[in-house]
């Protein structure tokens, strides 16, 4: 590990503070939501055009839940891969606009179809919605990918935070329950664990983006109570079995809090026997992947969870 923050990341988080951004816990919960979606297309870049994108709502039995699906232009195979994506925000914030351009990435540089689910929050939707909404997500294409033009032996499940999160929940579900089969997973730097026991909770709790005060705000937005802490469909660490999953690539950020618990995923599914790929990004803090227009190191990582994508899910 370098120790040392990359340079287009110190002056993103200089210019924050100069400009007295504040705290997204200082918002309510409504308000934050409009800010983060702001805050992600400042530093959304010039994603890829060149995709048919559309919105629809998928009627499942626990909720009506709207998604975007991107085609790359050379979809005009009858049975194309795809990457079903939930976005991060720690489960109370981010929509189909906040990573509008990370999904645009990812459909354009892996040839994948891309379906970005926005599943219920908290504090409106308390957990376990979001776990059923995003399971509920992935049995309804796997169910319906001829009509979506999708293989459904080519479906991996992806995320960043809490959609890393909610990745390897409906991963592990999905084992238990025999479907829907789900080719990998792609964690970017995951909530893996909810009491923030790990030594970077405390080495980079402040000062780097997402601070201890902001996690704790989000888990009290998405929890009902403590107990849900030790619940697996929260804290996937806490699975009794991590064998037989899909292979994963799990991504990390340097400075980032959550970086010990998404390690330690990979470690846990390593030992079980899982097929793992694992990356920390030097000098990068939490959210990284959705700052391509400002970091070029969120471009590389974008193009490298891309390329495993179609190394796992090529025919």
């Amino acid at each position: 590990m370098t120790k040392e923050l990359d340079l287009q990341i110190k002056e993103l988080l200089q210019a924050a503070d100069a400009a007295g951004v504040p705290p997204i816990y200082n918002f309510s919960y409504e308000d934050a939501r409009d800010f983060y979606v702001l805050m992600s297309q400042k530093l959304a870049g010039d994603p890829p055009d060149n995709l048919d994108v559309s919105d629809r709502i998928i009627e499942t039995p626990v909720s009506n839940i709207p998604v975007r699906i991107y085609r790359p232009p050379t979809a005009d195979v009858k049975a194309m891969p795809a990457l079903i994506y939930y976005h991060g925000g720690g489960w109370c914030v981010g929509n189909l606009d906040s990573h509008d351009h990370v999904c645009r990435w990812l459909s354009a540089c892996s040839n994948c179809v891309v379906i970005a689910v926005d599943y219920r929050m908290g504090p409106e939707h308390k957990f376990p919605a979001a776990v059923e909404d995003a399971l509920a997500v992935c049995e309804w294409i796997s169910t319906h990918a001829g009509e979506l033009g999708i293989d459904a032996d080519r479906i991996a499940v992806g995320g960043d935070s809490a959609g890393g999160n909610l990745s390897a929940v409906v991963s592990l579900l999905a084992r238990e329950q025999g479907s829907p089969h789900i080719a990998c997973q792609l964690l970017i730097y995951p909530a893996t664990e909810m009491w923030m026991s790990y030594p970077s909770h405390a080495a980079f709790g402040d000062g780097y983006r997402l601070t201890r005060t902001s996690i704790l705000w989000f888990i009290n937005g998405y929890l009902r109570d403590g107990n849900d802490m030790h619940d697996f469909r929260a804290s996937p660490l806490l699975a009794e079995d991590h064998s037989r999953l899909p292979p994963a690539f799990i991504m990390t950020a340097e400075f980032d809090p959550l970086v010990d618990e998404g390690e330690a995923y990979a470690r846990k599914l390593e030992k079980a026997g899982v097929a793992v790929k694992y990356h920390c990004y030097d000098g990068m803090v939490h959210g990284f992947i959705a700052m391509p227009g400002a970091v070029d190191v969120a471009k590389t990582a974008l193009q490298d969870a891309a390329a495993y994508l179609k190394q796992q899910l090529s025919g």
